[in-house]
C-alpha cells in the first residue's frame, strides 16, 4: 500500500479510536436494530474503509487495486485491538 496512504488510513484509525463518544452514539440511536460487537466493528470499518477509498482516490488519482484492498485489510485486521478497546 502506498506509504502516503496508509498513513492517512493510519490518521483515521487514530481518528475513529478518538471519537469513541460519537460512534456511541450512533450506536445508541440505532440500537434497535443491533446492539452487538459486529455491529459497532461495522460502523468502525465502514469509516475506515471509506477514508481508504477516498484517500486513495485523491492521492493516486485512480481507485485502489486488488492487491492495495488486500493490504487494506491486512492492515486493518492488524488494527483489531485497538478497535476492540471501543466497546
Amino acid at each position: 500500500m502506498d506509504e502516503i496512504l496508509k498513513n492517512k488510513i493510519e490518521e483515521k484509525i487514530q481518528e475513529t479510536i478518538s471519537n469513541k463518544n460519537e460512534i456511541k452514539q450512533i450506536i445508541s440511536s440505532l440500537s434497535s436494530i443491533d446492539n452487538s460487537k459486529s455491529f459497532v466493528l461495522g460502523i468502525i470499518v465502514g469509516r475506515v474503509y471509506n477514508a481508504f477509498y477516498y484517500q486513495s482516490k485523491r492521492i493516486l488519482n485512480r481507485e485502489p487495486t486488488e492487491k492495495e484492498f488486500q493490504e487494506f485489510v491486512e492492515f486493518v485486521k492488524s488494527k483489531k485491538s485497538s478497535f476492540e478497546n471501543l466497546w
